[in-house]
């Protein structure tokens, strides 16, 4: 199928990609399967985050939407969620700074009275084709926004959710596949489906279930502010169905994990990958 030639700064912003990601704006319909439910999405102003909240806010739920810096994206979002009737609040700011994760956190509860959902989906990568070109900067940050930000949210959040609560990481199909040229972001996504499954075990019993989606190429902002020009034409082209997904395909696995239709799954990995196995 192949993408347009196209390249951004990191983080990306929706807006300026061809073709824009299709996020649900004009297809998700919900049916109330969150219906009074309180969200935390992390990374919701694009891409996977932004499926996430426009389907939740549609299946009734209120949304804080946690993003870095992209404001006219998250803007975008806050209006999708308000006009499916939902609360909206937005919170700029970076998560691999366990502070603003706490004040993330801190203003849901204010703001709802609970917590009944945490998506963390938040992340960086960045392509390298030698382990030269790899900063300790970068693996450092790489690893406090990816894995630290599910920590100190899940951590800060536990006390607010109640029983039934929900927490999905957002892993990858490079946790067990790993590229060789996203080498710390597939080290992240390895260890954010381990703590998930740990976590699905140590939070049981408090009825809080943990579970992560595992997504395979996904067209979002992060891939023509992270990828080579090359990489981005014949992005997805790979994977045996032979195209790259959309943000909007994943949404309905967040959605049955959120809601009580997944009420007795707990410690799962869905993969959403186009075909690519994970073991």
């Amino acid at each position: 199928m192949g993408f347009p030639e196209q390249q951004q700064q990191v983080p990306g912003v929706q807006q300026r990609m061809t073709p824009q990601p299709d996020c649900g704006e004009d297809s998700y319909r919900g049916s109330g399967k969150l219906t009074g439910k309180a969200a935390v999405i992390t990374g919701a102003d694009s891409g996977i985050g932004r499926a996430v909240a426009i389907a939740f806010a549609r299946e009734g739920a209120d949304v804080l939407i946690s993003y870095l810096d992209e404001h006219e994206d998250a803007q975008q979002v806050v209006a999708l969620v308000e006009q499916a009737g939902r609360k909206a609040v937005a919170v700029p700011g970076d998560l691999s700074d366990p502070e603003h994760c706490k004040a993330v956190i801190d203003r849901a509860a204010t703001e709802f009275g609970r917590i009944d959902v945490l998506v963390s989906n938040a992340a960086y990568q960045m392509t390298h084709e030698s382990l030269d070109e790899i900063s300790g900067d970068e693996w450092d940050y790489t690893f406090k926004l990816n894995v630290g930000a599910l920590f100190h949210l899940v951590k800060a959040a536990v006390p607010h959710m109640p029983a039934g609560g929900s927490i999905i990481g957002s892993s990858s199909v490079n946790s067990d596949m790993p590229s060789p040229t996203l080498a710390p972001y597939a080290a992240t996504k390895a260890a954010i489906a381990n703590f998930c499954a740990s976590l699905a075990q140590l939070l049981g019993e408090k009825g809080i279930r943990v579970n992560s989606v595992a997504p395979g190429p996904i067209w979002t902002p992060l891939i023509p502010s992270t990828m080579p020009v090359e990489k981005v034409r014949n992005f997805g082209d790979d994977v045996p169905l032979g195209r790259a997904g959309q943000p909007a395909e994943l949404a309905a696995s967040y959605v049955l994990l959120a809601s009580d239709d997944g009420s007795y799954i707990s410690g799962a990995r869905f993969a959403v990958t186009g075909g690519r196995p994970i073991l």
